[in-house]
């Protein structure tokens, strides 16, 4: 899929579909010639957000979309109401051009108005609809089902610079979603720890775009017992993936985004039930975020240093298989008495963490689908953000809302703590069902030694009845990363 800039009359577009507000469907009809059938359309379609009326004709364009509604009585549409009408309006558009025999459409944007936003954030969310309705996986089927046939998607609008840049960033996210999509998706049987290196290395490896893969001989040198500890019952050696983007300048500290990539986890010697166990594929989708948000970043050029780390591993039960009340020594020297094997995400991560160190940060996040804890606290709406810094927190949570990729900032007292003690180790790796998200957090907490950020995404990243991966939180940190080029600009600017 291409996504381009058009500009010039509306009507006389060199394109095979327009998609167009309601409100400005007439101005559009008469040079077309179709003012009869978009009167007819629009009267016989309910206008509200989300619905969409389809105007045929000769030549082109051969297709009209009208889609959305109009304020009742006249009234202005608050901003939350206003970006919450657009971005349905443009998922529904989206689907409808997937579903049409067009190989390329224009979205003119100006026509719709939302309250506090411009071209440039309206296009971003036109284009991310555009992204999320073409994606397919279908990499398994023998017989393959009929694809989109849209092939090249344009922005109209009057303000050219900001949508260049919608655009730009747009096709950028769109290359790391569908990277990170794509590894989600695939079976467990495919995707193990060096199935991922070897996707990484060959789709991300560029020449601002250095790959490194740490494996098990190197962590124990390391002194990753934790991390190790995970991987004893499965014959598939763990990988610890680093790919080291350097866009910004020499000296730079880089942002380092760490990702739990446990490709299928059994829950080891604590064995998970049978029930939703084929979910347990998607046990890496934080992994494959932190990829695919460090692959944007390498294609928008965005000018910041980004070091993604994929942390993984396969979760076994086996005869070499960690057990309950073993105790572990991790890379920082503190000992965890395992007591429950199935809580092994934070044992990869907590040594990843240290190991980040080396990078001297100037921030870290890592993301993981933890606990199941977060997802009955959160649902699938927003994922629980943890932070020891207040500054990163908010400029997650600000980048969530703009990404429609939400994030929810939870507590990280003290209190919650305790919960950790080990009578006979440094820390439990468990400490209980109570909070049991929010004690997961505690304990990454205690090895990350810079401003830190931990978001759990159990409930975000995957979804629909058949379970497919969304790609979340790829969107939300590649908006992170977008706003911290911002923000070192402004820096070396004073």
């Amino acid at each position: 899929m291409r996504y381009t800039t058009k500009t010039g009359a509306l009507p006389a577009a060199n394109t095979a579909c327009v998609v167009v507000s309601r409100s400005a469907a007439p101005e559009i009809a008469a040079p077309l010639g179709v003012e009869r059938e978009v009167e007819l359309a629009l009267a016989h379609t309910k206008g509200a957000a989300g619905a969409v009326a389809r105007v045929l004709r000769d030549g082109k364009p051969s297709l009209l979309l009208v889609v959305g509604g109009e304020d009742p009585k006249g009234q202005k549409a608050s901003q939350g109401r206003g970006e919450r009408d657009f971005r349905k309006s443009m998922s529904a558009a989206a689907r409808a051009l997937a579903s049409a025999n067009v190989a390329d459409a224009t979205i003119a944007v100006d026509g719709f108005d939302v309250p506090g936003q411009d071209a440039y954030w309206k296009a971003r969310a036109a284009l991310a609809a555009v992204s999320d309705a073409a994606y397919r996986f279908t990499a398994y089927k023998s017989k393959k089902p009929e694809t989109p046939k849209l092939r090249r998607v344009s922005v109209h609008a009057g303000d050219r610079a900001g949508v260049a840049k919608a655009v730009r960033h747009a096709q950028a996210l769109r290359a790391g979603l569908a990277f990170a999509k794509d590894l989600a998706n695939q079976p467990p049987n495919v995707c193990d720890p060096a199935f991922i290196a070897e996707q990484t290395t060959r789709h991300l490896a560029a020449d601002n775009l250095t790959v490194q893969v740490v494996d098990e001989e190197q962590m124990a040198e390391l002194g990753m017992g934790a991390y190790l500890s995970v991987t004893r019952g499965s014959d598939k050696p763990a990988k610890m993936i680093i790919a080291d983007y350097r866009g910004g300048g020499d000296g730079t500290a880089p942002t380092v985004l760490i990702g739990k990539g446990i490709t299928f986890d059994t829950g080891g010697i604590n064995l998970k039930s049978s029930a939703g166990m084929g979910e347990m594929k998607f046990d890496m989708c934080g992994a494959a975020a932190v990829l695919g948000a460090v692959k944007a970043a390498a294609e928008a050029k965005a000018a910041i240093n980004v070091v993604a780390i994929a942390a993984a591993a396969e979760n076994m039960p086996g005869g070499r298989a960690s057990r309950p009340s073993d105790i572990v020594t991790t890379m920082s020297g503190k000992t965890v008495e395992i007591l429950n094997t199935d809580a092994e995400g934070r044992l990869v991560l907590c040594d990843a963490l240290t190991f980040a160190e080396r990078f001297k940060p100037r921030a870290v996040v890592d993301v993981a689908t933890l606990t199941g804890a977060q997802v009955t606290a959160l649902g699938s709406h927003a994922s629980a953000l943890y932070a020891n810094d207040d500054d990163l927190a908010a400029a997650l949570v600000g980048a969530g809302e703009r990404a429609h990729d939400r994030f929810w900032r939870m507590p990280l007292w003290d209190d919650y703590q305790d919960a950790l003690k080990s009578e006979f180790a440094d820390m439990k790796n468990i400490g209980g069902r109570a909070a049991g998200s929010i004690t997961a957090a505690c304990f990454l907490s205690r090895f990350a030694k810079y401003p830190w950020a931990h978001l759990d995404i159990a409930g975000a990243a995957y979804a629909g009845g058949g379970k497919r991966a969304t790609g979340r939180p790829t969107a939300a940190l590649f908006e992170y990363l977008l706003e911290s080029t911002t923000r070192a600009a402004a820096g070396a600017g004073r």
